[in-house]
């Protein structure tokens, strides 16, 4: 597939994964604001906390390795060995959960039976639907190689919807079930996933469509670990780079939930406290979960597909090098303009979120300086996401192994900034501690970059300057919409309410507009590869 071809998928990929995290992100967060009408803000910061750390923990361990190394290469490869080695996830996966459900059980607090009763099964069911999960990794795979959007859109919508409907019908029905709720939604949650994938494959392979595409897997039964006579198992590159891989996700699963280790571990925040933490957490990540996560995910399949790990850029094909590195720049361009809208409007309006949100449980407090922070940190989350991606996407086996010991060591100092933050700003120092850590992360993947390009007549890293013009906008909407909220937000009534978003949206328009004039060839690149129908133009 030529470098063109790939990049229209991939941002049709990308723009579907964006589309989809927006779905669920606005049914989530529908969710939440139902269920605090209904259940206790422990149970909610038990269930957003703990168990889905634990959750996301044995999943993140027993695949992203395994995830990050097959996806690199070509769909024409030896597919059995490559199946062999995802399967692995699974027995993996079992061992995480049977250890980590051990800590969780054993050595962690027990939370107070009467206000969060049925702890037991709720550490047993999010563990087991953690194993279902990756029963699912070799068919998400080969799904994601070969770009099959409409079926990653299905599985998970149809997975969130009946997630989200059990949820409500049992809270309604038996709100005194507690953690049965969740337990119960999580594990229909990840059964439905793999189910999806699982039928979908068993009536693809082997069909006319299937043939008249070539695909590479013809029967079911190919999917399953296979021994082949006189060969190896698995694939050794592959194996030796999940491995480096491993070692690194070990260390950035502590950096991505970070604070809730902190918090789990260290009894920094009670359950109460970590509900309140996670609620506005959740808000604050919106952009990042639903924008800014599928573009690094399907942006990191067309980098690892255009360049070749561990090679000169000298030595490789001059036009994936020069067409990746103008997708670079324009990505950067694109996120960084997206975190600047979200830190400076995000600030005057954090408050007004929140009493719409939650009510003065949430705008009252640490909870509008707790947003107001975290829209800092969003900005810091879009740029690390794509310059991580392309790094992580280009880096070779000992480079990946180099940079391990740069997350070993950011791990250990995040720990314990987030401990002393903590205690010093409350929950607002989770996020200076992360704020800190995304810097480092920043200058590290800039640096490999600049290194990367330093030899050709490519700079992507110009994505990250802006024109003096859009500065000053930027500047100036900051100011008006800050003295707006002294003025108009948030007791003064709902005409001035009302007035105070009709400010921001005056900033907005002034801001899309100036973007508009002065980013022409950002305007150009998502009008071709994101709203459009993706045609065969590239980018010129």
């Amino acid at each position: 597939m030529r470098s063109q071809d790939v990049l229209r998928e991939t941002t049709r990929l990308a723009s579907s994964s964006a589309l989809l995290q927006i779905f669920f992100r606005l049914i989530t967060f529908g969710l939440n604001a139902f269920t605090l009408r209904y259940v206790s803000k422990e149970i909610i910061g038990l269930v957003n906390v703990r168990l889905t750390l634990l959750y996301s923990t044995v999943v993140f361990l027993a695949r992203e390795a395994f995830r990050r190394a097959c996806l690199s290469g070509s769909t024409r490869r030896n597919w059995t060995k490559t199946f062999n080695l995802l399967w692995l996830t699974v027995p993996l996966g079992v061992s995480w959960s049977v250890f980590l459900g051990w800590i969780w059980l054993d050595i962690l607090e027990i939370p107070d039976g009467n206000a969060v009763p049925h702890y037991q099964f709720g550490v047993i069911t999010f563990a087991l639907s953690a194993v279902v999960e990756l029963l699912g990794e070799p068919f998400w795979v080969l799904a994601q190689v070969h770009l099959l959007v409409k079926l990653k859109v299905i599985a998970e919508s149809l997975s969130v919807i009946c997630k989200c409907i059990l949820t409500v019908i049992l809270v309604i029905l038996y709100p005194h079930w507690g953690l049965y709720i969740f337990s119960l939604a999580q594990l229909l949650y990840t059964s439905i996933l793999v189910l999806c994938y699982v039928l979908y494959f068993m009536n693809f392979l082997g069909s006319s469509e299937a043939t008249k595409k070539s695909f590479p897997v013809t029967r079911m039964k190919s999917v399953l670990p296979t021994l082949v006579h006189n060969e190896e198992l698995v694939n050794w590159k592959e194996a030796r780079l999940t491995w480096s891989f491993f070692k690194q996700s070990f260390l950035k699963q502590i950096l991505t939930e970070g604070e809730r280790y902190v918090m789990t571990f260290l009894n920094v925040l009670n359950f109460g406290d970590q509900g309140v933490y996670d609620i506005v957490n959740n808000l604050g990540s919106l952009t990042a979960r639903f924008v800014f996560l599928p573009i690094e995910e399907s942006f990191y399949v067309y980098f690892a597909k255009v360049l070749e790990r561990g090679k000169d850029i000298k030595l490789q094909k001059q036009d994936d090098i020069s067409m990746a590195a103008v997708v670079l720049e324009l990505l950067l361009k694109l996120v960084l303009l997206i975190g600047l809208t979200i830190t400076v409007f995000g600030y005057a309006y954090s408050q007004l979120a929140l009493d719409l949100y939650g009510g003065s449980m949430l705008s009252l407090g640490s909870g509008p300086s707790l947003l107001r922070c975290y829209s800092l940190y969003v900005l810091l989350l879009a740029v690390n996401g794509v310059t991580e991606c392309f790094a992580f996407a280009s880096m070779c086996k000992e480079e990946v192994d180099r940079y391990n010991f740069v997350m070993l060591a950011l791990s250990f100092l995040f720990l314990c900034m987030s401990y002393f933050l903590t205690h010093w700003q409350g929950s607002i120092g989770f996020i200076l501690a992360n704020c800190f850590n995304m810097g480092i992360r920043i200058t590290h993947s800039v640096l490999y970059i600049y290194r990367y390009f330093e030899e050709s007549p490519y700079r992507p890293l110009k994505g990250l300057l802006i024109s003096p013009l859009l500065i000053f906008v930027y500047v100036v909407s900051g100011v008006i919409t800050a003295v707006s909220e002294v003025f108009l937000c948030c007791d003064k009534g709902w005409m001035a309410r009302l007035s105070h978003v009709a400010v921001g949206a005056l900033c907005s328009i002034a801001t899309l507009a100036t973007i508009f004039f002065t980013e022409t060839k950002l305007i150009h690149f998502v009008k071709t590869h994101f709203l459009s129908k993706y045609t065969k133009e590239g980018i010129k």
